[in-house]
């Protein structure tokens, strides 16, 4: 269990900390590594300014039904910034006062910085997955082939970073048609002359492209059991494998991939580079500065907790 607590909508309520506060809201939220990845960024910061001295990040398991109200007490108490997690990303998005032209497309947030006005969000996702390729793989989004695996959220907001940096072209893979025809019709708009296509994990088109990035944005992995997301074997030869899942750090699809002498790389770069992406939000600090940081305190917290 991690050391820093807890919390809950009843100690949001009576919340009464002086200093300035932000938090993460998840369901659930126990094994969220975000509070000692961002604690850790925010103690860097304040050795060499004082304004982040009481700054101090929290987790708190807040229920889908719970989190108009739990929106509203953040506010109320002044957090100067909240992150949010599964499975609060969409159901948030319309109960911001003002959302991130950049967020838009996504159609969820998942940071949120205060105003007066209300809550503004943000959805920093995008760029955690565009610097993670870049970083472990050494892919750039721009002028390359992607497939990605799932038509659900996190995979909405790969495709829109995918066509918003120039892919080459996209292929999204999914089980369930009608989820994966709205996933491309949402797309659709955004693709510009970039080729979008769909297709079913077990009937690769013929005609898919060498030097694939592989991304899945589906929960296949996270239980030793679970299916993979597509047989590698049966597509051209991938130029890597992305998985965003970070815990376990090796799943089936990983595996696959190194059994076929790929490159690949979990999701912990992606979680520390859209984390440092919402402190600069908060901050105006470049996230450059504490993305290190936050990735030996987030791999510290995956040895200990995970």
């Amino acid at each position: 269990m991690p050391a820093d607590p807890v919390f809950t909508l009843a100690d949001l309520a009576t919340w009464r900390r002086s200093g300035t506060s932000f938090a993460v809201l998840g369901h659930p939220i126990k094994h969220s590594i975000s509070p000692p990845m961002q604690n850790a960024a925010l103690a860097l910061l304040a050795r060499t300014d004082d304004r982040f001295a009481d700054w101090r990040y929290f987790r708190f398991e807040i229920h889908p039904d719970d989190l108009p109200r739990a929106l509203e007490l953040l506010h109320a108490k002044k957090f100067l910034g909240v992150n949010l997690t599964v499975p609060h990303k969409i159901i948030a998005y319309d109960r911001i006062a003002e959302i991130d032209p950049a967020a838009r497309p996504v159609g969820a947030v998942n940071t949120l910085r205060w105003s007066a006005r209300g809550w503004q969000g943000f959805n920093t996702d995008g760029y955690g997955i565009a610097m993670a390729a870049r970083e472990t793989l050494g892919h750039d989004l721009a002028g390359t082939p992607v497939l990605l695996l799932g038509a659900g959220g996190a995979a909405r907001g790969a495709g829109v970073e995918c066509l918003q940096r120039g892919c080459a072209s996209l292929w999204i893979a999914n089980r369930t048609r009608e989820n994966l025809d709205h996933l491309l019709e949402i797309l659709a708009p955004l693709a510009g002359k970039i080729p979008v296509n769909g297709f079913a994990p077990n009937h690769p088109p013929a005609n898919l492209p060498t030097g694939l990035l592989v991304v899945n944005a589906t929960s296949a992995g996270l239980h030793e059991s679970d299916p993979l997301p597509i047989e590698l074997r049966a597509l051209p030869r991938p130029a890597a494998v992305f998985d965003m899942i970070y815990n376990p750090p090796r799943t089936p699809l990983l595996r696959a991939a190194g059994e076929l002498g790929l490159p690949h790389a979990n999701g912990v770069s992606m979680l520390v580079h859209q984390g440092a992406k919402a402190l600069e939000i908060w901050s105006g600090v470049p996230a450059e500065k504490t993305a290190a940081t936050m990735s030996a305190a987030a791999r510290a917290a995956l040895g200990k907790y995970g």
